[in-house]
């Protein structure tokens, strides 16, 4: 693994360069996040597979908008309350919950699959269970501007209110999930991104091998 502070302090960076597949995991608070979103701009830049989850999915938006807007100024309000773009943001009615165990998304909720997408092809079915422990969404003012920067919103929730999976068109393999996916997955029956990821991964490093 790396840390994500060594890629903030420009180390690891060549590390970084040479995986066949880098994951983002989740997590709460600022420490660190600059060397993750560091880690979607390498995946982003160089075709290498990506997944994020929670908190990694966050990252790949942030990173991607600061890209498409030009701007550094672009974060989640979790670690920028004044950012000029909050990509990442507490829904409209969770801003007024004091307790941060109020605001929070847990357990399981239903997700519905676009057709066409890399999620609904990992997957295989239309409507997933997957199991939430988050207090951050996408900020549905970004949608538009996001899907123009190449973002595809492939899980949804059942109202279409709330972006599950977002995955980046016209890359190899770059996807995260709102979710926990390794909350189900399991040693004999893994979860079906990871085994999709994974591929991704061998694919790449057979590409790296025949360079």
């Amino acid at each position: 693994w790396i840390h994500s502070e060594d890629l903030e302090s420009g180390k690891s960076h060549d590390r970084l360069l040479q995986a066949d597949g880098i994951v983002v995991p989740g997590g709460f608070g600022y420490r660190g996040i600059e060397g993750k979103i560091v880690a979607a701009t390498i995946a982003r830049e160089h075709h290498i597979p990506y997944l994020g989850l929670c908190l990694g999915m966050q990252v790949m938006c942030i990173e991607l908008a600061r890209h498409a807007f030009k701007t550094d100024d672009v974060n989640s309000t979790e670690f920028a309350p004044q950012t000029r773009h909050p990509v990442i943001d507490l829904m409209p009615d969770q801003q007024t919950v004091v307790d941060k165990g109020g605001t929070m998304r847990l357990g399981a909720y239903p997700c519905h699959l676009q057709p066409g997408t890399r999620a609904h092809a990992a997957y295989g079915t239309d409507v997933v269970q997957e199991r939430h422990r988050h207090r951050f969404e996408f900020n549905n003012a970004y949608r538009e501007r996001l899907a123009e920067a190449g973002l595809v919103y492939s899980g949804l929730s059942p109202d279409g209110k709330l972006v599950e999976i977002a995955e980046l068109r016209d890359h190899p393999w770059m996807l995260g999930s709102q979710f926990h996916p390794e909350f189900k997955s399991r040693l004999q029956r893994p979860h079906p991104l990871f085994k999709d990821f994974i591929g991704a991964a061998i694919r790449q490093q057979g590409r790296r091998r025949s360079q």
